[in-house]
């Protein structure tokens, strides 16, 4: 569930002007967007609501067989793939502005309350923003009267703690400090919470991923995912130009070839794992790992490649949870 084309947030690394939004580049220039990739950040569109194309959308998700399903989908409508479904709308017309603010909010609220109540699939909302707090009220109305568990998860993405990283990579979302505060909210109300720790940076280093770890194992996340920074269209050259801009010096030599960031990008998710056992929430991580990294061309650099093979299997068919038949308890604040 897509509620706009664009994202106010304009992070650097984001696959999405180029795997996605640039295909709808004639219709973007209409907009005046002309390089929907070099211009990411500057331009949200968001989509008009028609009750009855989503109802019937979603009468198609409903029915739609579990094997035609991923099985790590948990039969959950994600918000949202190619934005963020909880951002600061901007526009220059103050009335046009709530105008706009007030239709983002109805999208949201009206498609989950139309998913709670027409439908028995789950919801995932994974965001970068703290404004998700002020529909914590609807995310509780998705437990399960029976069970106790929740049809519902809410998530952050959350790489690091570190502000002077988030200037860069993620420049106009929220701090991640307020993030967290976010999630801690959540908890504490009883909304069952997942975290994403990506894409974290060539820059976090082992005490940074600890530090990370350690403040998001507080909150009990239902999953902890995991994905190192990766190398899609131009969105190197746009962290290059940002770090210039505020004149701060980055690790960008692990990008210079496949190779490298192959390397990298194994390392960071073998210290991501082995920080999560050190952390007693290895039961909880669910690593990402890119395709590239079992091709044959890594395999043959591998010291022993049948181990790493292994490895990428296990991670690759992991199945994460879902907290259908188990009530979330509250946390104290």
């Amino acid at each position: 569930m897509n509620i706009a084309v664009g994202c106010s947030h304009a992070c650097r690394f984001c696959y999405v002007p180029s795997a996605a939004t640039i295909k709808q580049g004639p219709r973007l220039a209409r907009f005046g967007v002309s390089e929907p990739d070099l211009e990411w950040g500057e331009y949200l569109l968001l989509r008009r609501w028609d009750e009855m194309k989503f109802l019937a959308s979603l009468r198609a998700a409903e029915t739609t067989p579990a094997g035609k399903l991923k099985p790590d989908g948990n039969r959950a409508v994600f918000f949202c793939s190619t934005t963020d479904p909880y951002q600061v709308i901007h526009h220059p017309d103050s009335l046009r502005r709530r105008e706009l603010e007030d239709h983002h909010r109805f999208v949201l609220r009206r498609s989950l309350e139309l998913i709670r109540d027409r439908s028995t699939l789950n919801v995932r909302i994974l965001t970068r923003s703290p404004l998700a707090r002020r529909d914590f009220d609807l995310f509780r109305t998705f437990v399960n009267q029976r069970s106790g568990g929740s049809r519902l998860l809410f998530g952050m993405s959350l790489p690091t703690l570190r502000n002077d990283l988030a200037r860069v990579y993620e420049p106009r979302a929220p701090a991640p400090s307020h993030r967290l505060a976010a999630l801690r909210a959540a908890r504490a109300a009883g909304i069952p919470v997942f975290v994403a720790l990506a894409p974290t940076y060539p820059e976090c280093d082992a005490s940074d991923l600890r530090a990370t770890l350690s403040a998001v194992a507080e909150v009990q996340p239902v999953t902890i995912f995991h994905e190192p920074i990766n190398i899609r269209a131009e969105n190197i050259s746009r962290i290059r130009s940002q770090a210039d801009n505020l004149g701060i010096s980055l690790n960008i030599e692990v990008f210079a070839t496949r190779e490298s960031w192959q390397d990298y990008a194994v390392s960071a998710l073998k210290t991501v794992e082995s920080l999560a056992t050190e952390l007693g929430v290895a039961s909880r991580l669910h690593l990402w790992p890119d395709k590239s990294l079992g091709t044959s061309g890594f395999l043959r650099r591998c010291r022993n490649a049948e181990e790493h093979r292994q490895w990428l299997s296990r991670w690759w068919s992991r199945i994460s949870e879902w907290p259908a038949n188990q009530a979330t308890e509250p946390l104290n604040e």
